[in-house]
């Protein structure tokens, strides 16, 4: 039993020996490994000094690199009248950000490389220092107070608002103060609409959206009625534009970069902003041609030069789905002239794809815009024939005069056209027509022959009626004797059924 106890110490006492030894094994290896851990904490220190010499030497050779990319600087400035506000809002907060960011970036840098790990060092533990608290609270309360000021004020000044009172004012196109328009977000396109010649938008009801009246337009408001939507925005240099912005889907964003100004479209919520462009497309194209940037071909288009391609564009500024690409719109800005020539070109939403619809309210009426439209089209005409001449045989036909079915009896709702005849013999004193009545060929040429007259006649009377002396008018039938058009169809037939007037004497 002593043999065996003696035996077992014995062995206990080897697994000691061997555990001290590799105790110090370890403890060698691990001096080793402090060691090199030092050695990697300097190599490190040293290294951050020129890595953030380095850095910030980049930062500002890319953005003096690029400055003429950004907008802002070089040939991007503000194309708009409150744009130099906000770009002058931008550089100040630029300055500032980049004084603390230089500072903190050299700070951070420097620290680690002096307070770098060393054996023996620990580090210091500060628990409060007032004075240090109130320089690192102050110095930026300061500062954001101006910044916040300045901003306030350019704010205040951008979205100052048009009085409701002057919107909904009608105004002459071309003589407007300002010019409203509207722009409503969807996936993925932007839906513009211009005021027609009154100078002021028509009401909207969403429940009224459909396929034909994609704005929901109401029809019954007849500032709607003259109302268009173009493809592009067009407007004129130096005129101040209220835009009304809308979404008839999801969150979208009204961009105008360079113009300085954006606004979320909200479905449910209008919003808008207002500003004055000050250069045109043409103007800020040349003052890109300046800068070498811009001097060379255009990726899509190698014929021209980058700045020949220039366009002001309108993008949304929310990532509103997978075509949100498509939003992209081109923006024009023109001289005052071209711009009321560029309107002159629009044709009314309501007439081109409304009137006469299902969804028209007005369905089968003469409205006063098209009475307006028709008078300058009879104004013309007559111009254009009292200009021949007298040589010429001078007949102007009315387009919108009718009677009763196979009677000599005016149609209430024709008679306009008569009004317009009534204007211009008055306007010229001395004209004296002839009133003439045709009809096809179907049924009794006598009886189309009396008719045709009794329609002349009828004219006269209204004539008469109107004020215009019998001396300067007289009246003839000719029935089915002078066709303009076959009648052997339909279509020439109604062509031959007319009413006109010669001008026998200016």
């Amino acid at each position: 039993m002593a043999i065996a106890f003696i035996l077992a110490c014995i062995v206990l006492i080897a697994i000691i020996v061997v555990q001290i030894g590799r105790v110090s094994e370890l403890s060698a290896k691990i001096r080793g490994e402090e060691e090199a851990e030092q050695a990697a904490n300097r190599s490190s220190g040293r290294l951050m000094i020129p890595f953030v010499v380095v850095f910030l030497v980049l930062c500002v050779a890319s953005a003096i690199y690029y400055k003429n990319w950004m907008l802002g600087f070089g040939p991007l400035e503000s194309a708009s009248a409150h744009g130099s506000a906000i770009d002058s809002i931008f550089n100040t907060t630029t300055f500032f950000t980049a004084i603390v960011f230089f500072a903190t970036q050299i700070l951070l840098f420097y620290f680690a490389y002096k307070y770098q790990q060393r054996p023996g060092r620990k580090a210091l533990f500060l628990s409060h220092d007032n004075k240090l608290e109130v320089i690192w609270t102050i110095i930026p309360a300061v500062v954001m107070t101006f910044l916040v000021v300045g901003g306030l004020d350019a704010w205040n000044m951008i979205m100052a608002d048009i009085p409701v009172e002057n919107r909904s004012v009608l105004r002459p196109q071309g003589e407007d103060e300002f010019i409203e328009i509207e722009g409503t977000g969807y996936q993925f396109a932007w839906h513009l609409r211009y005021p027609g010649e009154d100078g002021v938008l028509g009401t909207k009801n969403y429940r009224k959206i459909s396929a034909l009246n994609p704005l929901g337009q109401d029809w019954n408001d007849d500032k709607n009625l003259d109302d268009f939507h173009p493809s592009e925005i067009v407007l004129p240099v130096g005129q101040q534009v209220r835009v009304r912005i809308t979404s008839r889907d999801v969150l979208h964003n009204f961009y105008l970069p360079h113009f300085r100004v954006k606004m979320d479209a909200v479905p449910g919520l209008p919003t808008y902003f207002v500003f004055t462009p000050v250069k045109t497309t043409d103007e800020f194209r040349k003052g890109l041609k300046e800068y070498p940037e811009y001097n060379v071909p255009d990726p899509e288009d190698p014929e021209k030069m980058l700045w020949e391609t220039f366009d002001y564009e309108l993008a949304c500024a929310e990532l509103c789905g997978t075509g949100h690409y498509s939003m992209r719109r081109v923006v024009k800005i023109v001289e005052q002239n071209e711009y009321e020539e560029w309107l002159r070109g629009q044709s009314s939403y309501y007439f081109s794809s409304i009137r006469n619809s299902d969804e028209d309210p007005y369905k089968g009426e003469v409205l006063d815009l098209e009475k307006k439209e028709r008078r300058l089209q009879f104004s013309d005409k007559l111009e254009t024939v009292l200009a021949e001449p007298d040589s010429v045989q001078r007949i102007i036909q009315f387009d919108y005069v009718t009677f009763a079915l196979g009677s000599a009896k005016l149609t209430d709702e024709t008679t306009y056209e008569l009004d317009f005849l009534v204007d211009a013999m008055k306007k010229y004193p001395s004209m004296i027509i002839q009133l003439a009545g045709h009809t096809d060929n179907t049924g009794d040429i006598n009886m189309n022959v009396e008719l045709s007259q009794a329609r002349a006649q009828q004219v006269e009377a209204y004539l008469v009626e109107k004020g215009i002396s019998e001396t300067r008018l007289s009246s003839k039938g000719y029935g089915p004797a002078r066709p303009i058009a076959d009648n052997d169809t339909e279509e020439g037939r109604a062509k031959n059924r007319r009413t006109e007037f010669e001008i026998l004497s200016k």
